[in-house]
């Protein structure tokens, strides 16, 4: 009687990867074609054709381009497509349990300035958008709101390590880091002046810790 090989189990960990590799491919091509053409003129058919998928591809995993766009924020502002939240990733974590609030705002400042390093270039094309969707307007509201909670939580953590500088409230030192953190300064600074990420980062640390502590 012949012998019967066991079945070999199905490995989902492929699959996954498989799935999150084409997922990035699709997000990477969407970037290009987003600042070449602009977000109105760049098609779910264009990206797909260019990520070498189907485009019920893109729409079973984005559902739409304002998804697509979406998605593509979320992923550079986390460095990879994990569905882990940007405060507890590592480099946010590292700020919270800093006990010293200067290297807490060292730390901030160098972590915060590569997510503005990765996010403005997408910034970029959804301000854009907004100017023509208000849909895309709604979204970049909300996620400028959800940048502020995450900058007073911030805060709240160099707070809890000491004062802040005599007469500043919490609330309005969030609002000078969400301001000095914007992609609007950061363009400003890196794009219209020329700086270096590395004087970008020294500046924001140096100016925070001015500003913030007593």
């Amino acid at each position: 009687m012949p012998r019967v090989k066991p079945k070999r189990a199905y490995d989902s960990s492929l699959r996954r990867q498989q799935a999150s590799a084409t997922r990035m491919r699709i997000l990477d091509v969407a970037q290009r074609l987003f600042a070449e053409r602009g977000y109105a003129a760049s098609t779910i058919e264009a990206i797909a054709s260019g990520a070498g998928v189907a485009v019920d591809t893109v729409y079973a995993t984005f559902g739409s381009k304002r998804e697509v766009l979406k998605s593509l924020l979320d992923v550079r502002a986390g460095g990879d497509d994990a569905p882990i939240d940007l405060l507890a990733r590592p480099g946010p974590q590292a700020v919270r349990a800093e006990q010293n609030q200067l290297r807490q705002l060292t730390t901030f400042a160098r972590d915060v300035s590569e997510i503005i390093e990765r996010v403005r270039p997408v910034d970029d094309i959804m301000r854009g958008a907004a100017a023509v969707d208000a849909d895309m307007a709604a979204l970049r509201a909300r996620v400028q709101g959800s940048r502020y909670e995450s900058m007073r939580k911030f805060v709240s953590w160099v707070a809890a390590n000491g004062p802040l500088r005599a007469g500043l409230t919490e609330d309005d030192a969030a609002a000078i880091v969400w301001t000095m953190t914007s992609p609007e300064v950061h363009g400003l600074l890196r794009g219209g002046r020329g700086w270096s990420p590395e004087r970008y980062a020294a500046w924001l640390r140096d100016s925070l810790t001015r500003i913030l502590l007593s």
